[in-house]
């Protein structure tokens, strides 16, 4: 993230003063060849003192540094009091004679050359810390294995809500006295450098130094469960503020009087008959008000209180609230007796109102930066989105979408009319795993976009920096369209988790000239036709980049776009074989069918107001500020600031739809995935905003705005499943997924009724394409209940897939119960001509938790039969 300045001419001439600090315990066999590297490499650049600060060895370290006292610029500092290698570092900072010093371990592992480059990179005043970095262009591990490498990036990446820095844990830095001893006396752990970075804030100017980071030779590591757990505490005590044990036992305290009256509350007034979801709010505001007086006055009375605390403890309680009624509606669809029932929802709920309050409202940020702030809050909404879509994701019914592709999963084959088969596969293992319930159809959903996540971080790191990227993945969690595409199993979940990896490898192409990042975008490129045709799109963009960008062109005379457009092709093959044995069906549904045969209309303003949906007035507002910044960069810096590829992948896919919209009807989950590209420049319009200081009302209204998305979301999805005080569950079956599953109820009590008085099973029909069908076959129960249900195909209408799916059947002879949300379906005349006989309309109410929130209509037909 940070390069490194090449110095100038007069570093090299002008002589710095330098305390170098080495950190001891027990390193006798490393100390006499540690101090003497040291010594031969900077000796004549710089003014120097070393200081041995020693933690207790009890190995001869301590009698070897003081046989060095004798003639060199050597002081040994003997710590008794085991505080730790912070605490040891610290000491001898305070006792430095030099204004800049170098940190660096003493068991070899740290290369003393690289010591003037890291001292000139603080000393020409430029930067503040300079750190030896491994994780940089040009940085190495010496034989390390596998196991620790990967140890070693995880602890990494834990830090990266607080720095931006590639490699926070390095031991081996030079920094100005004076932010070292900013850290403070509370400062502990053995990542003295991150204390510094962290406490340093806004202000801190840090760079990275390449190194090359080799493993000791002799002695053992200090490394072990101590030192992590204690790293894990410094990361947690940078979360929240600093915390005493007393505050602690109080917050606790405080809790569990809350849970008690939480509970009474919430059974008494479920025994006075009193929703659930009215009594658990209740019980759940009352508990919230009493814990917010607990702490304010006597768990944290002694932390400031913010003009905006109340406010932060509105939005923490709202957000709990909603995810209390997941645990709840959850427990309730398993079955949990009362009493489990309202524990899981306080426990639930608790979490968010403890890590709320604990690290949110009463926390002390005055030390972390205003970017750090931003990529926990980035984090945290991230985590809480996702638990959101898990607990509620099986208490919500089926909408018909999803009900139309779990049909697909029970009729596996390699393609379909409208779509490709990547969502009936990926059905298909989600039920396989959870059964056939919503929650077994919609986690594969989640996964999803979890891959979307993970790639659309990539990919703003590498265009726009670490902070960019937590924003990013702030983005992808609160705009409309992301969020539902993590909850709701249709082929836009895949294929946004495609177009995200394919994104990610075609900038590793085309920007950083990765070879081989090309057979990853055909990889990515291949699944995601697999999962909706839109993704082809992605093929002309490319193209577009590659003839508009000079450094780029010499690929097309390589064999890798080639080799990546082959992988496309044989991903594609499964696709291709099921048209090849269709007539081409589906090619022709999505392509003739869609441009020659639709009827002719103009709907920019409809595509217009669609893309504001997908991307609600969060994303709206970002991206005019993106396009106007990226408008207004000069040429030079729209090619190195990343400016054209985000236009190029942006504006190409979505000038097709621009274009389609011209002449023909747009579906508003259209554009969905397009905007993916311009997710990272959105987030940098954030950085760029944050680091100039000067616009702290776009700032707040970013803050308000994405809290109340989230809050919306939550809200919206405890009303689906449980409804809200005063707002119940009402409207037609054909709007919100709240009833669905009482219908197909309703429904098979019909069908049961209809059999016990012809003694013959009859067939449910749906009176429109696919969408009744869908949720009949879903919420239909009994043996073949697949087979007594399909479409209005069986009327030679459009059926989509059922036509295919009740093709094999004859229903010649058999009695038919038609099923609409609207009557002149079901009321058609036209039908009387198919059965020896028919009756009457009847109008059904669909009820839920004893309240009528739809209707439906059917009709019985008597003795099918074929029209000539």
């Amino acid at each position: 993230m940070y390069s490194y300045p090449r110095p100038s001419p007069d570093a090299y001439t002008r002589q710095s003063s330098v305390s170098i600090i080495v950190p001891t315990l027990n390193e006798v066999e490393n100390i006499d060849r540690t101090l003497h590297a040291i010594i031969e490499n900077i000796g004549g650049h710089f003014e120097y003192e070393i200081i041995v600060t020693d933690g207790g060895s009890t190995d001869g370290t301590r009698e070897t540094v003081v046989w060095w006292e004798k003639d060199r610029p050597v002081r040994l500092l003997g710590n008794m009091d085991g505080g730790g290698l912070a605490k040891d570092v610290r000491a001898a900072a305070l006792i430095a004679r030099f204004p800049i010093i170098v940190v660096l371990d003493a068991d070899g592992s740290h290369p003393a050359s690289a010591i003037i480059s890291l001292v000139d990179a603080v000393d020409l005043g430029e930067y503040d810390i300079a750190i030896g970095s491994r994780y940089v262009a040009g940085g190495a591990t010496v034989d390390w294995p596998f196991p620790r490498q990967a140890l070693s990036r995880l602890g990494a990446a834990l830090a990266a809500p607080f720095t931006d820095v590639q490699d926070p844990l390095s031991g081996f830095f030079a920094i100005r006295r004076t932010c070292l001893l900013a850290a403070g006396a509370d400062a502990e752990g053995f990542k003295i450098g991150l204390e510094a970075i962290v406490a340093g804030g806004d202000a801190i100017r840090v760079c990275e130094v390449p190194i090359s980071f080799s493993d000791r030779l002799h002695g053992t590591s200090k490394i072990g469960a101590s030192q992590t757990i204690a790293y894990l505490n410094q990361l947690l005590r940078f979360s929240r503020g600093t915390s005493s044990p007393v505050a602690m036992h109080r917050f606790a305290m405080v809790g569990m009087a809350g849970f008690f009256l939480d509970f009474v509350v919430v059974a008494v007034l479920q025994s006075l008959g009193i929703s659930i979801a009215v009594a658990h709010v209740s019980g759940f505001c009352l508990s919230a008000g009493f814990n917010y007086l607990g702490h304010m006055k006597w768990s944290f009375h002694d932390r400031p209180r913010g003009k905006s605390q109340f406010a932060r403890f509105i939005l923490v309680s709202a957000m709990a609230i909603a995810l209390r009624g997941g645990f709840i509606a959850a427990a309730t669809d398993l079955g949990f007796p009362f009493f489990a029932v309202v524990v899981a929802g306080i426990a639930g709920g608790g979490v968010v109102s403890y890590i709320g309050n604990e690290f949110y409202v009463f926390r002390n940020d005055r030390f972390l930066s205003s970017a750090a702030q931003w990529r926990l809050a980035a984090l945290a909404i991230a985590v809480y989105a996702v638990a959101l879509r898990i607990v509620y994701q099986g208490s919500i019914d089926l909408i018909p979408q999803e009900a139309y592709y779990w049909n697909y999963a029970q009729h596996p084959a390699l393609g379909y009319l409208d779509h490709p088969p990547m969502v009936a596969w990926l059905i298909g293992l989600g039920t396989s795993v959870f059964g056939d319930t919503e929650f077994g159809v919609r986690i594969v959903a989640t996964f999803a976009w979890l891959t979307t996540a993970y790639f659309i971080f990539r990919l703003t790191k590498n265009l726009f920096g670490q902070t960019a990227a937590f924003l990013a993945l702030l983005l992808v969690s609160v705009f409309p369209f992301y969020f539902l595409i993590g909850i709701l199993t249709t082929p836009d979940a895949p294929l946004t988790a495609a177009w995200a990896g394919a994104l990610y490898f075609l900038e590793r192409a085309l920007r950083a000239k990765e070879a081989r990042a090309w057979l990853g975008a055909g990889l990515c490129v291949g699944l995601g036709m697999l999962s909706k045709y839109t993704i082809a799109l992605l093929g002309p963009a490319t193209l577009v980049y590659l003839l508009v960008d000079p450094q780029s062109r010499w690929w097309l005379l390589t064999r890798w776009p080639y080799l990546c457009a082959g992988v496309v092709a044989v991903l594609f093959t499964p696709v291709m074989a099921w048209n090849a044995n269709h007539d081409w069906a589906s090619f022709h549904f999505q392509g003739s069918r869609r441009w020659l045969q639709g009827d002719l209309a103009f709907s920019m303003p409809a595509l217009v107001l669609y893309i504001a949906a997908l991307l609600g007035p969060i994303g709206i507002s970002l991206a005019g500020h993106a396009a106007s910044r990226m408008v207004r960069l000069p040429a030079r810096a729209f090619l190195r600031e990343a400016g054209m590829f985000v236009t190029v992948f942006t504006l190409a896919p979505l000038s097709v739809f621009v274009f389609y919209s011209l002449f023909h009807s747009v579906k508003l989950n259209w554009t969905g995935p397009v905007w993916l590209a311009l997710v990272p420049a959105m987030a940098n319009v954030v950085v760029q905003a944050m680091k100039k200081g000067d616009k702290p009302r776009f700032m707040r209204s970013l803050q308000i705005t994405t809290a109340a998305s989230v809050v919306a979301f939550g809200l919206l999805l405890h009303y689906l499943a449980l409804g809200l005080p005063v707002i119940g569950h009402t409207g037609e079956l054909r709007g919100l997924p709240v009833a669905w599953e009482e219908f197909g109820a309703q429904a098979e009590r019909i069908k049961a009724s209809v059999e016990s008085e012809t003694g013959q099973p009859p067939l449910l029909v749906g009176m429109d394409p696919y969408n009744i069908a869908s949720e009949l076959g879903f919420y239909s129960t009994g043996p073949n209940a697949l087979e007594n249900v399909t479409s209005e195909n069986l009327f030679g209408r459009n059926g989509l897939m059922f036509d295919t799916w009740f093709s094999n059947c004859s229903p010649d002879g058999r009695n038919v119960i038609m099923v609409g949300v609207e009557e002149a379906p079901v009321s058609d005349d036209g039908l009387d001509a198919w059965f020896e006989a028919i009756g009457p309309v009847e109008r059904q109410e669909v009820r839920k938790n004893g309240v009528v929130v739809g209707r439906f209509f059917y009709r019985i037909g008597y003795g099918f039969r074929h029209r000539d």
